[in-house]
Formats: C-alpha cells, sequence, structure tokens
C-alpha cells in the first residue's frame, strides 16, 4: 500500500479532527461546566417572578410571542442563571469570544453580551472583551444592573445554546463544588464559637439588610462579634487580595482583605491580616481584630463580612460548622 502524501495526510487527520469537534464541541467536553457567577456556585436557575419563569421552555408573552429574542412559538430558549448585579461572571467552559451580542436591541443597560464557541451565548452581562481564546473558570466580565430595567426581578444571565438546545443539564455540577460540610464557614473570631452575629447597639444592628443612614440604605454584610485585638481565621481556603479599606478616612479599623476560593468570594473589614496575597486555608490565622472601641465607643465590637456579589452570608456562618 503506498504511503499516503503529506497533503493527504494533512487533510486526513484534518478531517478526522474536524468530526470529533462535531461529536465533542467543547461545551461538551467537560461534562458539566464550571461555575458562571460569583455567589451561585450551583449555577442555580430563576424560578418564577412577576416577569415570568427562568427554565427551558418557561412561556413568554403567555405562550402567543417571543420574549425578546427567547425563541419559536412562545418559549424561553434559554435558561436563566440567577446573578446578582454587578457580579463577577466566569466563563463555563473553554472556547472562542464573539460579540457584542445585542439581546434586546433598545440600548437598554443590561442590552450586552457575548459568545463562546461552540457554541453558547451568554446575555445580560459587559465581559472584559468581545474576541479571543478564554480558558474554562476564568473571569468573563461582570453581570449588568437588570434591576434598572426589570426592578424586582430575580437578577439572572441569560445563557442559550446557539442551536437552541436545553443547557440545563450541563449547568447542573455533577457534584457540589465544595463537601456538603464545607458550605458553613470556619470559625472567624476567637471567642466567638458559633460565628454570633451582632445584635443592635446605639451604633445601629449587625444583621444583613438592617438600616443604614437612617433608613436611606441598607446593611449589605453582616457583622460578627469578634473582640478587639482577638484573632481572626480564614473562613474557607482561598486566594488573599487587599487591603480593602471600608472608611477611606485612615482611622484604626479601616483595613481588611478579600477571600476569594470554595465557590465563595468575601470581604472582612476592621481586622489587620497578617498579609494581604497568597493562598490561606480554610481555619488558618487570618489577622486580629482591630480597636473597634476607639472609633465607636461602646459598641458591640464586630467584623464585617461582606460577599462580594452583595447577597446574604448568614447561612454559611451559622453555628461555625466548618471548624
Amino acid at each position: 500500500m503506498p504511503a499516503l502524501s503529506l497533503v493527504a495526510l494533512v487533510s486526513l487527520v484534518s478531517t478526522v479532527f474536524a468530526k470529533q469537534l462535531d461529536a465533542y464541541p467543547p461545551q461538551q467536553q467537560h461534562r458539566h461546566w464550571a461555575q458562571i457567577c460569583s455567589g451561585n456556585a450551583i449555577n442555580k436557575i430563576r424560578g418564577c417572578d412577576r416577569y415570568g419563569c427562568g427554565y427551558f421552555g418557561a412561556d413568554r408573552h403567555g405562550g402567543k410571542g417571543k420574549h425578546g429574542k427567547h425563541g419559536k412559538h412562545g418559549k424561553h430558549m434559554g435558561v436563566d442563571v440567577i446573578c446578582a448585579d454587578g457580579a463577577t461572571v466566569y466563563a463555563p467552559f473553554s472556547g472562542q469570544l464573539s460579540g457584542p451580542i445585542r439581546f434586546f436591541h433598545n440600548g437598554n443597560a443590561i442590552d450586552d453580551g457575548v459568545q463562546i464557541s461552540y457554541c453558547v451565548k451568554l446575555v445580560c452581562i459587559h465581559p472584559i472583551r468581545y474576541h479571543g481564546q478564554i480558558r474554562r473558570g476564568q473571569q468573563l466580565g461582570r453581570m449588568l444592573p437588570m434591576q434598572r430595567v426589570f426592578p424586582g426581578i430575580i437578577s439572572h444571565i441569560h445563557v442559550e445554546n446557539c442551536d437552541h438546545s436545553d443547557p440545563t443539564p450541563l449547568l447542573t455540577p455533577d457534584s457540589p463544588p465544595f463537601p456538603q460540610q464545607d458550605t458553613h464557614w470556619a470559625i472567624v473570631c476567637s471567642g466567638n464559637p458559633t460565628n454570633e452575629l451582632r445584635g443592635c447597639d446605639r451604633y445601629g444592628c449587625g444583621y444583613y439588610g438592617a438600616p443604614r443612614r437612617n433608613g436611606k440604605g441598607k446593611h449589605t454584610g453582616v457583622d460578627v462579634i469578634c473582640a478587639d485585638g482577638a484573632t481572626v481565621y480564614a473562613p474557607f481556603s482561598g486566594e488573599l487580595s487587599g487591603p480593602i479599606k471600608f472608611f477611606h478616612n485612615g482611622n484604626t479599623i479601616d483595613d481588611g482583605v478579600q477571600l476569594r476560593g470554595s465557590g465563595f468570594c468575601v470581604k472582612l473589614i476592621c481586622i489587620h491580616p497578617i498579609r494581604y496575597n497568597g493562598r490561606i486555608s480554610k481555619g488558618q490565622i487570618l489577622g486580629k481584630m482591630l480597636p473597634m472601641q476607639r472609633v465607636f465607643p461602646g459598641i458591640t465590637s464586630h467584623i464585617h463580612i461582606e460577599n462580594c456579589d452583595h447577597s446574604d452570608p448568614t447561612s454559611n456562618l451559622e453555628r461555625g460548622k466548618g471548624q
């Protein structure tokens, strides 16, 4: 049998590769996609609100028409992955970017998005770029301010396969991204083994959503009780970055650090970390509580803990089960 010429060999390899790519496109090579939005480690899909439902095939316009370009016959041709306004968005798989994607075609505050081949459209996000390669799990962009356009909706990324097939099975992790027992964080402060939250004092209350600025604002974190000078521990394993300046006035408690990892991203404020960068393990010493009494005499001294996407961290802190 004569040897194949170089041209014929290259042609044969290209044909085989193309067939394999068709059979196993990049979006399928990982049977389950990576986390898409910070604060939503399991790619939870939007349920129903007064604007509609987020699952694949949900009715649009009473089943009589299209919702934007959602699909034929008044059906939702994608899924809506819950994502808080401003949250970080990640690539679900590796591929080639192209865009921008205009979904509403009206220039509103959320009319942006990008496509990753082969081949998914992510809409209502602002990508860091519209072209080039991106890796699975790499930062893709940020969630746009959906509440400005649809007040009270469950903010979400619209995720749609280019062939209008159902992406739901790929969005569901084959196993949780962290062991179930690790959904509860470690003890954050020595002397507070249950991560007890600050109650109310003359300076305010420490629970999530508590009034701020005479009722004109809301508390977007929680306050974990911690005595001045106490040892502070990492609630979960991850990567440090900082410093975080909360008050921006140089007072004695204006210090903190961000911790990202294990499916979480938080800011810990009013502490002095032992370092601002590098890896840290769950339960490892993170730093010490700063002298809050010097700034707010009589307050219940505490660490302010805030999720990067401004979601409520209370359930992760409960009882310090992760210790």
